[in-house]
């Protein structure tokens, strides 16, 4: 396994890090344990959750992936071993989190949100806790489009950050993250800290693969020259990028056979991108997922690559992408698909 500094935080994490999305939905509490051994002994270290995870989020479900994870905390210790970082939800519609309360970043409660994942992760603290999705109108979740039309009540960064502060400043927090975000708000939350004295965000969390480079365009700057990585999720674009979903394919138990809500990396011209990269990756003799998988590897910018896996060999396919170092021959031609399909799925 390889390592890299998260950010200013002074922890090295994993290349490789272990998504969880999938605990409590398509992978029972035994698979979840299976998953967690296998990753730690191949030398992954961090973990990432979240307060409304499995994926779909579901009211029957809510909780089971931090549940799962914190029972193999109970069974196993090790938690020096790990470094673990969950989310808090942003704005949204899901009642059932935090019994009804609103699910906002504000005063109070992200200090609620956090508690309850602390009581399931059975731990008491986390080394990263991150802020799921901004609470204002802006771009995240594939919407392009930008058009200003601020919420009345939309909740003020320095509030946001403010109330996380606390929660550091507690013991309960390491340190601070966020995901879904713009080139805005991360320079936002970073003059916020340098200006008011409050905690530094370390890590940036959101979508990156072939299908999606659009952290490229304003983020990856920001990552480099304030040095706040990237936690890249669905490297993989929800599997698309293996090939298994070409020519109108549905596997069994697949997400995007299961589930029909998830379109954002079903789309014709994702497709049409996804054929072009596992035609390059056979051509050359490479598993295309470890081939995608390599590529976001081998990002500068990137602190650790999310991978999430169903079963045990995806599992240990994915991690093994570690070892794959891409020559500037096949780098070359993925720029070269990249300029002929640019971000087919944002």
């Amino acid at each position: 396994m390889k390592y890299r500094p998260l950010g200013s935080s002074g922890l090295n994490v994993s290349v490789i890090g272990l998504g969880t999305m999938t605990f409590g939905q398509q992978n029972t509490e035994a698979d979840a344990h299976e998953q967690i051994d296998y990753a730690l002994s191949q030398g992954v270290n961090f973990i990432d959750t979240a307060e409304m995870y499995p994926v779909p989020p579901r009211a029957e479900t809510q909780g089971r992936t931090e549940e799962y994870i914190g029972s193999w905390l109970a069974r196993h210790g090790r938690r020096e071993d790990i470094i673990l970082a969950t989310k808090a939800t942003g704005r949204s519609e899901m009642t059932w989190i935090r019994d009804g309360q609103e699910t906002r970043p504000g005063r109070g409660q992200l200090r609620t949100a956090l508690e309850a994942s602390l009581r399931r992760l059975r731990t008491d603290y986390v080394d990263l806790y991150q802020i799921h999705w901004p609470d204002r109108r802006t771009n995240f979740f594939g919407r392009l489009g930008y058009t200003h039309k601020p919420a009345e009540d939309e909740i003020a960064l320095e509030e946001t950050l403010e109330e996380a502060a606390e929660l550091v400043a507690s013991g309960k927090v390491r340190f601070l993250g966020i995901s879904n975000e713009t080139p805005w708000g991360l320079m936002r939350y970073l003059h916020l800290a340098e200006t008011r004295n409050l905690p530094r965000i370390v890590s940036i969390q959101n979508p990156y693969s072939l299908l999606n480079r659009s952290f490229e365009v304003g983020l990856a700057e920001c990552a480099h020259r304030e040095r706040v990585p990237l936690l890249a999720y669905s490297p993989l674009a929800f599997g698309v990028l293996s090939g298994k979903y070409l020519d109108g394919a549905a596997p069994k138990d697949a997400r995007l056979t299961l589930f029909d809500r998830f379109t954002r990396y079903n789309t014709q011209a994702g497709e049409r991108a996804a054929r072009a990269y596992v035609e390059l990756a056979r051509d050359n003799g490479l598993d295309p997922a470890q081939m995608a998988l390599a590529y976001v590897n081998s990002r500068s910018f990137l602190a650790s690559n999310l991978v999430g896996a169903t079963t045990m060999d995806q599992l240990r396919s994915d991690i093994a992408s570690i070892d794959i170092d891409l020559d500037d021959e096949i780098l070359a031609e993925i720029e070269g698909i990249h300029e002929s399909h640019p971000n087919p799925c944002p």
